[in-house]
């Protein structure tokens, strides 16, 4: 093995009992987030509890997997493994059409061509080397522009 693969990587979620439906949902293409029964609103990242009323009574859902782009950073330096394989990148935060802000990356996309506000889709970017996908490689929620009318 090369140096690139043999130390700690700093690109892969742990995956326990409570993010695995997060996970292997995101592994057959589908983005999850919490719903509140008690509030009704949605959050992002999973939690166990609402974040808005405390309420316990929190569910998955299947996300619509739109977006709008709110913020993002062209990363041309990472020295952590693996990042700096990956350089440049669109390091980003998008408002989904539920209501949550989301950390990902931008894809598909040139840096000239970002704008406040751009409507984004969900694609997913399956990596080896972690839990979760079926190639035993963990599978994470990326954006690209839309591709709709």
């Amino acid at each position: 093995m090369g140096a690139a693969s043999s130390g700690p990587r700093f690109d892969l979620p742990e995956v326990d009992a409570f993010t695995r439906p997060y996970w292997e949902a995101a592994a057959d293409g589908t983005l999850l987030l919490r719903q509140c029964a008690a509030c009704g609103r949605g959050h992002h990242y999973p939690r166990e509890f609402c974040p808005y009323c405390w309420s316990e009574d929190v569910h998955w859902r299947p996300a619509t997997g739109r977006a709008t782009l709110y913020t993002w950073s062209v990363v041309h330096r990472n020295d952590l493994p693996p990042f700096g394989t990956r350089t440049p990148y669109v390091a980003a935060v998008v408002d989904l059409a539920e209501g949550p802000r989301m950390m990902t990356e931008v894809v598909e996309c040139a840096e000239a061509a970002l704008r406040v506000g751009m409507e984004l889709e969900v694609c997913f970017r399956t990596d080896p080397g972690g839990e979760g996908g079926a190639d035993g490689g963990v599978t994470v929620p990326v954006f690209r522009p839309w591709a709709g009318g």
